[in-house]
């Protein structure tokens, strides 16, 4: 590991069992009601969306990862080509007009030189984590590695928290705590992110989740795993607010699946999302929300026989009757240390958020959820 500054991958854009095909150009947005509805890059393919956790400097906006080709994006700024992209050549925020508020291109990172992977917004409004990817050997991108790198919204710094042998699935998180009253100039971690508490998890090339909390040390942690899941692959590990809990999927191919949440901790066991009767899934990609002091989990269903893959037009009323799939969310009661039968407590009964699957998050405010994987969208919530 190094600090410095400067399959069937569903999420992370690797992998797709029936390639994506436009056939026609979504609406820019729609009415429902459920919300109104806002294509992303409209017509073309996106994937690991992240809803923006800044609900100040980046309202009604998404984080995403672009494919080749143009981009239908508005009001561009100076540096964003819209023509002629390379597949995941930089990281993109735009909001509900199409309008691009942050981005970044690989070539403006040191040491990222063929693509940018499964970008996450971390827990902190100031900070995102991705993969960086480069040569394995020589000077080709054909043949990948990647490390995992943090970037500063406000000035596009970057900092290096791994910097080689990591996997293109790693799908990583980061959380971010309070800024420290004194910094230590010598710390080039607390340097960079105002604080030493700070919390990264991935998922390793030997498909187990791995954890870091450097406010301890920098030594690698392994998690627990699920039992009696042996080949499955983890998937798109998430740190709760307090930074103490993760969610994440397992899967088992592209149209089985499961979630889970789990204390950080290296004793603590997994405990299964529940799929209840009526939901038309296993929870797909969990998400934490947080609300006036009360903790919640999100997630997407989808009916039998689909993938998590969105391919349909969102903005068209024959999508929205929930044939889709749907998006969900209950609220839990967490207890750090307890005996795994009360660690784990549901509180009242699912909630149905939009007969839609949206598996980007929800934004702090409560308005705005975010998709993506194959076509990106916002719902304004009412």
């Amino acid at each position: 590991m190094f600090l410095f500054a400067g399959s069937f991958a569903l999420v992370s854009c690797l992998y797709d069992p029936e390639p994506y095909s436009q056939t026609t150009t979504p609406t820019e947005s729609a009415e429902t009601d459920f919300g109104t509805v806002y294509a992303v890059n409209s017509g073309r393919q996106i994937c690991n969306p992240s809803v923006s956790e800044d609900s100040e400097n980046y309202p009604a906006s998404m984080l995403w990862l672009n494919f080749s080709g143009n981009l239908t994006v508005n009001s561009a700024p100076k540096g964003y080509k819209t023509t002629g992209a390379i597949q995941h050549d930089r990281l993109t925020i735009s909001d509900t007009a199409g309008k691009v508020l942050w981005f970044v291109m690989k070539d403006s990172v040191p040491g990222v030189k063929c693509q940018f992977q499964d970008p996450e917004w971390s827990t902190h409004s100031n900070y995102l984590v991705t993969l960086g990817g480069f040569p394995a050997s020589g000077k080709s991108c054909d043949d990948l590695d990647h490390g995992i790198l943090a970037l500063r919204l406000s000035d596009k710094a970057s900092f290096w928290l791994f910097d080689h042998s990591i996997s293109e699935l790693a799908t990583p998180h980061l959380w971010v705590g309070a800024t420290s009253a004194i910094v230590d100039s010598t710390d080039s971690l607390q340097v960079f992110f105002g604080t030493r508490e700070v919390q990264l998890v991935y998922v390793s090339q030997e498909d187990e989740i791995l954890w870091v909390n450097y406010s301890q040390s920098s030594k690698v942690q392994k998690l627990q795993k699920p039992k009696n899941r042996s080949g499955w692959m983890f998937d798109s590990p998430l740190i709760s607010p307090d930074g103490k809990w993760i969610v994440y999927n397992i899967l088992n191919g592209s149209y089985e699946w499961e979630s889970y949440i789990q204390e950080l901790s290296t004793t603590s066991m997994p405990t299964k999302m529940p799929f209840l009767e009526g939901m038309l899934s296993e929870p797909a990609q969990p998400h934490w929300w947080s609300y006036g002091g009360r903790l919640f989990v999100m997630w997407a269903e989808f009916p039998a026989g689909n993938s998590m893959l969105n391919k349909a037009d969102f903005s068209k009323t024959i999508a929205q009757d929930g044939s889709l799939g749907r998006t969900s969310m209950r609220e839990v009661s967490l207890t750090s240390g307890a005996p795994s039968d009360v660690a784990v407590e549901w509180v009242g009964d699912v909630r149905i958020l939009a007969p839609l699957p949206f598996t980007g998050g929800r934004s702090p405010d409560g308005y705005f959820m975010a998709t993506g994987t194959n076509n990106g969208y916002l719902l304004n919530l009412p």
